[in-house]
């Protein structure tokens, strides 16, 4: 359940931020297509932003999969933009907020 795992944040009215849980078993790619649907409210499957338009999703889910050895990969951090849009995905999580 994706409720328990999305955090919203309005500190101020102009800056909404939604930071997004994942699982460990859940593909990167599919976190942030669920956080920027979040951010939008608007239900993942019916979402008008398509990810595929901005980033590479297997591309994405490549730069936080295990080394071929099967160890983990060193943490790193992607930000891109879609639309007016921050993005950071994370190993463990991925913000949506108003790029600045």
């Amino acid at each position: 359940m994706t409720e328990r795992r999305i955090s919203e944040s309005h500190g101020c009215e102009f800056k909404r931020r939604v930071r997004y849980e994942r699982d460990a078993d859940e593909s990167p790619s599919i976190a942030t297509a669920t956080a920027l649907a979040e951010f939008h409210g608007e239900d993942v499957a019916a979402s008008s932003t398509r990810l595929y338009d901005y980033i590479d999703p297997d591309a994405l889910d490549a730069l936080f999969a295990e080394t071929h050895s099967g160890t983990a990969r060193a943490p790193g951090t992607v930000e891109f933009t879609v639309e007016n849009v921050a993005v950071t995905v994370e190993s463990d999580r991925v913000t949506v907020e108003p790029a600045d």
